[in-house]
């Protein structure tokens, strides 16, 4: 039985953002990963796919994009790549090709069983992200079903028209790379998040980031659940006018027949809901106030640059879907599903876990001492599931873990990359 002061579950951006300030504060520590550095982005990412978030908030910390392009997207393989340099920067203690398959209370620690032996911990960091098991409607199980982290390009599903279900920035990106492709294809859509790639000049990124948008935290909000339940916003990863803006308006122009959310299925047919022009109307709602209050943001500042002129997007019509779908008649051959993932940590015996699954916690402490989490939707601010935003949960996490043995507080400044 191997023993460390602690363990790291995940060597994605989260865990190593905390093997980085472990190892800045001297902290014995080993981050243990199923597979390499970066796994989920090496095996269950589509091969073109970009950060949705612009180069120059790929922040971590001690170490942030410092090339050439700040206002381009790392595609995904770039990503595996900045996170392996990030990982050698600091001989991150990373050991791969082991699965966690229990982890339980150990006196005052914590004790984890995996596929190559076993670990004793005083404290426990969980940073294993927010994608758990995919999210399937009820009824599909006798069809030809492919889920989003198993998709990788436009030939791979079968035959004949693709039904892709969800209205995320996943669904709305493959959707648009199948019909690119020509495939017939079709988006059984409900609630999201519509979003212009730039606004007045810049980034939308860029505006939330001013406005304060992505800083609010979990207590600043009316409803929390409602909360950490938002919508992922409609982006791509791309500068390239017009491609640059991805929206179910822009799927409709390319040829994507628009249908509203999958409710279940029966045998080939599958079941809609009725609510896709509302759902459409409430988007461009939300669209506005933000951009509202962009605007204001602008006028409080005094900008005056001319190329900073309102281009605000058109709201989307759409017309009445159908209530059902047969597949066979349809010439359906493939249901592609992106709706999301809900928790799953089947190797967790803590008794932490909310009704939904997730590990309930506070700035990620949870209720049992010693145990952590990091990257989880809203965790704390509403950045905290993205890469730029992890670096201030694992500050606030590793200052906790240091505090219980009253190790000196994290100091210094964050070399560029």
């Amino acid at each position: 039985m191997n023993r460390v002061d602690t363990v790291v579950l995940g060597a994605g951006h989260a865990g190593l953002a905390v093997s980085r300030l472990l190892t800045e504060a001297g902290r014995e520590h080993v981050v243990l990963d199923r597979g390499r550095v970066a796994e989920r982005w090496r095996s269950e990412r589509w091969d073109s796919l970009h950060l949705l978030s612009p180069n120059w908030m790929t922040r971590l910390p001690g170490w942030w994009y410092g090339g050439p392009d700040p206002d381009d997207y790392l595609s995904a393989a770039g990503f595996v790549h900045y996170l392996e340099r990030y990982a050698a920067s600091f001989a991150a203690p990373v050991v791969g090709g082991t699965t966690v398959t229990r982890l339980s209370r150990d006196g005052d620690g914590y004790r984890l069983d995996t596929d190559d032996g076993g670990w004793l911990a005083r404290d426990v960091v969980v940073a294993t992200g927010p994608h758990g098991t995919p999210i399937v409607p009820p009824g599909l199980e006798h069809l030809n079903v492919l889920t989003a982290n198993r998709y990788r390009n436009p030939h791979q599903p079968a035959t004949g028209g693709v039904l892709v279900v969800g209205a995320s920035s996943s669904a709305l990106q493959i959707a648009d790379e199948l019909a690119r492709s020509g495939r017939e294809v079709t988006l059984a859509a409900g609630r999201h998040s519509r979003m212009p790639r730039r606004y007045r000049g810049m980034d939308s990124f860029w505006w939330l980031h001013a406005t304060g948008r992505l800083a609010r935290t979990i207590d600043e909000m009316p409803d929390p659940e409602v909360a950490r339940h938002e919508p992922s916003v409609q982006l791509v990863g791309r500068n390239d006018p017009p491609a640059a803006d991805l929206d179910l308006g822009t799927l409709q122009e390319r040829g994507v027949r628009l249908v509203g959310r999958l409710l279940g299925a029966a045998g080939s047919t599958v079941h809609l809901d009725d609510n896709l022009a509302d759902d459409v109307a409430t988007s461009d709602r939300q669209l506005r106030r933000f951009l509202d209050t962009v605007d204001h943001h602008i006028a409080c500042s005094g900008i005056t640059r001319e190329v900073w002129a309102p281009d605000r997007p058109r709201p989307i019509q759409v017309t009445e879907p159908p209530r059902r779908l047969d597949l066979r008649a349809e010439g359906i051959g493939t249901v592609l599903v992106a709706a999301g993932y809900r928790p799953d940590y089947p190797f967790l015996e803590v008794p932490v876990l909310a009704e939904d699954g997730r590990i309930l916690q506070r700035q990620g402490v949870t209720p049992a001492p010693g145990l952590y989490v990091v990257g989880q939707r809203f965790q704390h601010r509403r950045d905290s599931a993205t890469i730029d935003g992890a670096r201030h949960d694992a500050r606030s996490v590793v200052a906790h873990l240091l505090a219980r043995s009253e190790e000196p507080a994290l100091e210094g400044e964050e070399p560029a990359a």
